[in-house]
């Protein structure tokens, strides 16, 4: 049969395709809702992906799932002929994937913060939400997404009542001709309640200054000082340095 052929250009739009084109445009609205609710979350707190960037995850995802379950109509037939190979584990192989370097991009490091995982794990589970719609997992799918938004919006609150130990990342410059003493600032950190975490200190020089980075965890869950702004004027008072920048370690 050929392209231009009437009878094949009218199966394209025969009662039994448009119906399962029906069905996928409600399984695509139905993800693109899910992956915007998701992605509210990440803009009402100013990151980098937003609204969009969830939806059309999880809209695409859904759209790359459900395709396969309908090999039977693709390229206007109807569903009668032999069923074609297709292996929908494939599809979300390559889905999770691809998704997976979309995440990678929002990931960003500084020095010894970094910042942007829980964009990049959202967006990779925003992927799974729309495979979910895709293969008709509808009920798992919603619940998923209400989890997302509840584990985003409220996990926060819950890692700060919870006890941990505080690590801040600390670049310190020493001014001109200063030796600075190991022994002496790891006793002044344990004063306030911190050490210095073993095999994180860096110690670059020229003939100028001497640069230390380390990593500096708590001891107890509410150490003294506690905040970066508290921190920050304790470690200029340090006799010798010159330059400091701190960040927390983790993000």
């Amino acid at each position: 049969m050929t392209p231009f052929n009437s009878q094949y250009l009218a199966s394209f739009w025969s009662l039994p395709v448009v119906g399962v084109n029906l069905l996928v445009f409600m399984n695509l609205a139905g993800a693109m809702a899910l992956g915007l609710l998701v992605g509210y979350e990440r803009s009402y707190h100013g990151r980098a992906a937003g609204m969009r960037t969830y939806g059309i995850v999880c809209m695409a995802s859904a759209a790359l799932t459900i395709f396969a379950g309908y090999p039977g109509y693709w390229w206007g037939g109807d569903g009668t002929q032999a069923m074609l190979h297709a292996d929908p584990t494939r599809v979300v192989q390559g889905i999770v994937t691809g998704v997976g370097f979309l995440g990678a991009g929002v990931i960003m490091r500084e020095g010894l913060n970094i910042s942007g995982l829980t964009t990049a794990a959202s967006i990779w589970a925003s992927s799974a939400i729309g495979v979910m719609v895709g293969i008709g997992f509808y009920g798992a799918a919603i619940l998923l997404t209400l989890l997302m938004v509840s584990l985003m919006m409220w996990g926060p609150r819950l890692e700060t009542r919870l006890p941990s130990r505080r690590a801040m990342g600390v670049n310190l410059v020493f001014r001109e001709g200063v030796e600075p003493q190991e022994t002496h600032l790891k006793a002044t950190l344990k004063q306030w309640g911190y050490m210095v975490a073993e095999g994180s200190l860096n110690i670059t020089a020229n003939d100028r200054h001497v640069t230390w980075n380390f990593v500096m965890v708590a001891l107890m869950s509410r150490p003294e000082p506690s905040s970066l702004f508290e921190l920050s004027r304790q470690l200029r008072k340090v006799p010798g340095v010159f330059q400091l920048q701190i960040s927390h370690a983790r993000n």
